[in-house]
């Protein structure tokens, strides 16, 4: 037990102190723009209204690199009123809990928590006492949504002490709204992207009011690989870390790359939609993920849960009675679509930028030179699109 105590306590201390030096740039701040509509305040997906995110970033001994993420889509009770959702499966090699019950219905009505491979069924137990620990919810079923990618590289997923309950309340209870904390913290910990540290990532979108003035709000959790393209430029390519490499440079060697690793998205909108336009805006996200260079490998568990916060496509678990939604037609979705899909793309970059290197026993992913990249994207003239290209009114949040 007091091990265990020293472990947490350990875990705490670490994750303060990553958030407080974690001051690398995000995408905007060194001129990389993407696509033509506005971020929100603080692009993130908390821009959503009533959305927040916590992390539990854990950090033990010589070789356990891993944490949790808690995405808390409304305060209200999810489980009397459960909110429109889906989850797309883009490549289904993944341990992705609950989704089924969320594809039956169209709903989901917990917490979304992301962890490591192994942490998920620990994961998924933790989420569901908590909820059911709570007053006045002890006396129902509870469907536990739990995503992971796999952290192996640098986190020994299989030890005790890589998932533990604790981890999970403590992401949810320090859940909040506002900046969302990106890079090497909570369930991106021991992730990578495109063989280089990657993360967790998060960008938003505003549509004007002639859209119809919805925001699209994304989280993600890299841990994938490909080749690294920012607006276009090859910038896997130009710093030579691609996948396949050998087999291109030098037929026949007969070496076999790792190609998996996983991708977990997180999209939130206020716009009032139900789970069939739900299902629509999560395809377009994996479009999202193809811009950075993503071609979504064989063992890659590539997965996006998108989910409404409008309250007027909620409905009344026990309703027995037609209940009545306003939501947009179909006609109306193009522009949410391309929301989701510059918001991704975004947040892939958010998450590669602002991570830090990680070693333990096991080995080390190594963050990007950013001096390296802004040479790149100025190479390649990719970057300060908001000067050079057409007049928008853009604001750095």
């Amino acid at each position: 037990m007091r091990i265990v105590f020293f472990a947490v306590l350990g875990a705490f201390f670490y994750a303060s102190l990553v958030q407080a030096d974690n001051k690398k740039p995000r995408a905007r701040d060194i001129g990389l723009h993407v696509g033509t509509i506005l971020p929100g305040k603080y692009n993130a997906i908390t821009d959503v209204a009533g959305v927040r995110v916590g992390h539990h970033t854990v950090n033990i001994g010589d070789d356990i690199r891993t944490g949790i993420t808690a995405i808390i889509p409304s305060d209200h009770d999810m489980y009397l009123y459960p909110i429109p959702a889906w989850i797309h499966s883009g490549n289904g090699y993944g341990k992705l809990i609950g989704e089924t019950q969320v594809r039956e219905f169209g709903e989901i009505e917990t917490p979304i928590i992301l962890g490591c491979t192994l942490c998920v069924w620990t994961a998924a137990e933790a989420l569901k006492d908590y909820l059911l620990g709570k007053p006045g919810e002890g006396q129902h079923t509870v469907n536990p949504i739990v995503g992971e990618t796999n952290d192996s590289r640098v986190n020994n997923m299989w030890a005790p002490d890589s998932a533990r309950a604790e981890y999970v309340v403590a992401a949810i209870e320090s859940a909040k709204s506002g900046p969302v904390e990106e890079g090497s913290v909570g369930a991106g910990r021991g992730t990578q992207a495109f063989g280089w540290k990657g993360g967790i990532g998060t960008s938003s979108r505003v549509l004007p009011e002639s859209l119809g003035g919805y925001t699209v709000g994304v989280l993600v959790q890299t841990n994938f690989g490909g080749e690294l393209i920012m607006n276009g430029a090859p910038v896997g390519r130009e710093l030579g870390q691609y996948s396949y490499k050998t087999q291109l440079e030098n037929a026949g060697q007969g070496i076999v790359p790792m190609d998996g690793g996983s991708m977990m998205m997180v999209v939130a909108t206020d716009a009032p939609i139900l789970s069939r336009n739900l299902d629509r805006l999560s395809k377009r996200a994996m479009l999202g993920l193809a811009r950075t260079g993503s071609v979504a490998h064989n063992s890659s568990g590539d997965y996006v849960i998108s989910f409404s916060t409008n309250k007027n496509v909620r409905r009344d678990r026990g309703a027995r009675t037609p209940v009545p939604s306003k939501t947009l037609t179909n006609s109306a979705m193009s522009p949410l679509f391309q929301a989701v899909v510059e918001a991704i793309q975004e947040a892939v970059y958010n998450a590669i930028l602002k991570a830090k290197t990680v070693s333990s026993s096991r080995g080390t992913l190594k963050e990007i030179n950013i001096d390296q990249v802004k040479e790149i994207l100025e190479k390649y003239n990719v970057t300060n699109y908001n000067k050079k290209l057409s007049p928008m009114k853009v604001h750095n949040p």
